[in-house]
Parts: C-alpha cells; sequence; structure tokens
C-alpha cells in the first residue's frame, strides 16, 4: 500500500516565499559570489579546488587565532569574520564540477567545513548550511552519483547530521536568515537521504530529529518550515520500520492525529498548506504500519477522528479513508472500534456512490481509488470481524434495501474487470 505514498514526498519545489519575505529560489551568496568575480570565468579544476581550498583554510587559520587574541573585542575580529565567510560563498562553486568531490574529500576539507557549524557566530554557521545544501543539491549531483555518494560519505564521517541538528536548537526562526537556514537544514537531510538512502535512519539513530519535527508540526500557524517539516518526516517514516517505531515510541502518533485534527471541519487556505495537510497523512499511513502504533492509533481515537473528518465531507476526505484502510489492515480490533463508533454507516454511503467531490479531487480516477479503498476497508471488516453482533452488523448492510449493495458490489467487480474469463 506504500506505493501509494511513494513518490508524492519528493515534489518538485518552485520558488517558495515565507510571509516574511524570504526567497528559498533564489541564493543570494550566489549571487554575491558572480559580482564579486568582476565578469571572469575560473575553470573549476583541481588545481583551482587546491586553491580555493588553501585560501579556506587560512581564512579560518586566521579568524581562529583572531578570536582567541581578541576574545573580548569582537570589532577586532569581525574583518577576518567577514573574509572566512567571503571564502565559503566562494566554496559554492564547487557546486559547479561536482566530479571533483572526491578531491575536496582527499584535500580534508570536510572536517574544517563542517566544524564551523559550531562557529560561535550563527552567520557562520548559516553560511555552512548553505553550501553543504548547494553542493549535495539533487539536480548538482544527479550525474555524479558516484562522487555525491563520496561527499555525503565523508559529511556522514564528521558527523554533519549531529552538528546540522544541534544547530538548529540555537537557529531563532523570527529572523529572517536563520529561518532560511533551518529549511536549507532540511533540504541538506533530504539531500543526503536521497544519495544514500540509508541516512534517513543513521539520523534519526543518532540525533533528536524525530522529536525537533514532533515539536515543529505541533503549531497550529501555517509556514513554509513546517510545511517542509512534515514533507522531512513523511520520507523519513515511508520505508523504515525503525523509524516508524521510534516515533510511535515518542508519542508520535498522538502528535501527528492533533496535527491532523486541525483540519477535521476546515479546508486548508493554499495550495502549499494542502501539501502540508497531504504529507501528514502521509506520515499517519506510515506510522501505523507496525502492530504497536496501530494499537496506539486505537487508543488515541484514531478512528473516531477519521470517520469525523469524512463526515465533514472536506478536502481530506479521501485521505482519512486512506488512513483508516492503513489503520484496520490486519488489525481486529481498529475494525471493531469501527463498527462501533458506527462508521458502517459513513463507509457504505460512500460504497454507494455517495462521494464528495470538489474542484481538487473530482474526476473519474479520485472516485476509482476510493473505491478501491472502500472495497479495501470491506475486505478488513470481513476479515478482522469475528462472528456476533458485530460481523451480523456488517452483513446485514449487504441485505438491507433489497440486496443494493451486492449489486453494487458485482457493478465495482465487472468494471474492475476481474469479473471477464
Amino acid at each position: 500500500m506504500l506505493e501509494a505514498m511513494e513518490g508524492s514526498n519528493k515534489r518538485k519545489r518552485e520558488d517558495m516565499e515565507q510571509e516574511n519575505g524570504v526567497d528559498f529560489g533564489v541564493d543570494l551568496s550566489l549571487l554575491e559570489a558572480v559580482e564579486k568575480s568582476e565578469g571572469t570565468v575560473q575553470v573549476m579544476d583541481v588545481r583551482a579546488l587546491k586553491k580555493m581550498v588553501l585560501a579556506f583554510e587560512r581564512r579560518l587559520r586566521d579568524n581562529l587565532e583572531a578570536r582567541m587574541k581578541y576574545v573580548d573585542h569582537p570589532d577586532k575580529f569581525a574583518d577576518s569574520e567577514l573574509e572566512l565567510h567571503e571564502e565559503l560563498v566562494r566554496l559554492k562553486a564547487l557546486a559547479g564540477a561536482p566530479e571533483l568531490y572526491p578531491e575536496l574529500v582527499h584535500q580534508s576539507a570536510i572536517p574544517s567545513i563542517v566544524g564551523l557549524l559550531t562557529h560561535e557566530n550563527t552567520d557562520i554557521a548559516v553560511d555552512v548550511v548553505g553550501l553543504i545544501q548547494d553542493l549535495t543539491d539533487e539536480d548538482v549531483v544527479e550525474d555524479s552519483d558516484e562522487a555525491a555518494q563520496v561527499l555525503v560519505d565523508a559529511l556522514v564521517e564528521n558527523n554533519t547530521l549531529e552538528l546540522l541538528i544541534q544547530n538548529l536548537a540555537r537557529l531563532d526562526e523570527g529572523d529572517p536568515d536563520e529561518s532560511a537556514a533551518v529549511y536549507s537544514t532540511l533540504a541538506t537531510i533530504e539531500n543526503m537521504v536521497e544519495v544514500r538512502p540509508a541516512v534517513s535512519e543513521s539520523v534519526c539513530e543518532k540525533t533528536k530529529l524525530l522529536r525537533w519535527l514532533l515539536t515543529r508540526i505541533k503549531p497550529r500557524e501555517f509556514d513554509s518550515n513546517k510545511q517542509y517539516a512534515t514533507e522531512i518526516l513523511a520520507i523519513l517514516l515511508q520505508s523504515s520500520a525503525a523509524n516508524q517505531r521510534r516515533l510511535g515510541q515518542m508519542n508520535g502518533v498522538d502528535t501527528v492525529l492533533q496535527a491532523v485534527a486541525l483540519y477535521k471541519s476546515r479546508d486548508p487556505k493554499s495550495g502549499d498548506e494542502e501539501e502540508m495537510v497531504e504529507n501528514l497523512f502521509d506520515c499517519l499511513c506510515s506510522l501505523v504500519m507496525p502492530v504497536e502504533n496501530k494499537e496506539r492509533f486505537v487508543k488515541a481515537e484514531g478512528v473516531e477522528l477519521m470517520i469525523i473528518i469524512m463526515k465533514q465531507k472536506k478536502s481530506a476526505y479521501g485521505s482519512a479513508m486512506r488512513a483508516l484502510d492503513f489503520a484496520m489492515t490486519k488489525f481486529p480490533p481498529a475494525c471493531e472500534r469501527f463498527v462501533d463508533v458506527l462508521g458502517l454507516k459513513t463507509l457504505f454511503a460512500a460504497f454507494m456512490g455517495k462521494i464528495p467531490v470538489n474542484k481538487k479531487n473530482q474526476g473519474e480516477r479520485y472516485k476509482e481509488e476510493l473505491e478501491e479503498r472502500i472495497i479495501s476497508l470491506s475486505a478488513s471488516l470481513f476479515d478482522g470481524l469475528s462472528r456476533g453482533s458485530r460481523k451480523d452488523r456488517l452483513l446485514s448492510k449487504f441485505v438491507e434495501n433489497e440486496f443494493e449493495k451486492v449489486d453494487r458490489l458485482m457493478e465495482l467487480y465487472i468494471r474492475s474487470g476481474k469479473g471477464r474469463n
């Protein structure tokens, strides 16, 4: 069932702007580097790389020495800080030659670069986040798989994951630059997972990223970083049972349900917010794969919430049905709860074709997908309910109104093509 979720998480991003006007589609530091080049074009080769690394190491050393010498006089090491910033900006030119990444690693530059994530000046750490994001960007490394893997392996070995997440804790999203750095950090994590899928588990095992993401999706207000947090969470969960269990142990099921509950009676206000809601449901569907999380889902009244969302007939209608499908598959307690809270009435209204549509989801394909979910839910109920009053209530649905639901079932069966010889 995960096929329905895969591919939705890795979206193609266009320029994204937060309410405060930060443009995430334009890297201003790159423009700064272009302006300072004074129209000259530098050929990026091994020699140029070595020259850039040496210049960076020199500026780094100068800055460290100045900071140690003038501890109580920031104005006396400000110039060295600016020069270090400029060298970090120049290093972004390496993104234009990903085939040189192995040489960058060979020059032992990665430890020095990554170490700056702990720099006392947050602006320097922000520069490093932007640099790593650019070097690992999907569009940059798509034709240089081996070189990208060498770089990501070196980043992991030098504790980049741990330092990135530690740096998140000191970033103030009230500051536009630091808010942009939060976004860049999440983008870097996504880039590294794309190159090395194993990073999805190691980053959750070694850092507090999952807990940070849970905290980030709690606020009621929508913003671009919250949206991206839900997307990263969905990516980390979709193919990792270990991460699903970790998040479940952190009260993740209840937290995601609370985030979803904000949309039980209202629709998202924008396309980006709508995508965030879909990300949340993707998280929920992945979360309830392990049996212990199915139990948490039922205990947290997740079944009731999904039925309420369906009754409200808002845009999350189909997503709520999908979540129920995942939660009830091979889990009788969820099926029993579904019947106890009068879910059969809502399910069989949809079974008979009473599916709400709107501008976003109208169309035959949407109805077909929901019909598949309805059949799957019905099958789970037949499989999960033992003989007794609950099973009798389910069976009675197919008898009432002169067996109309049996006729409908045959209609769906024939339409699917499975009834053909």
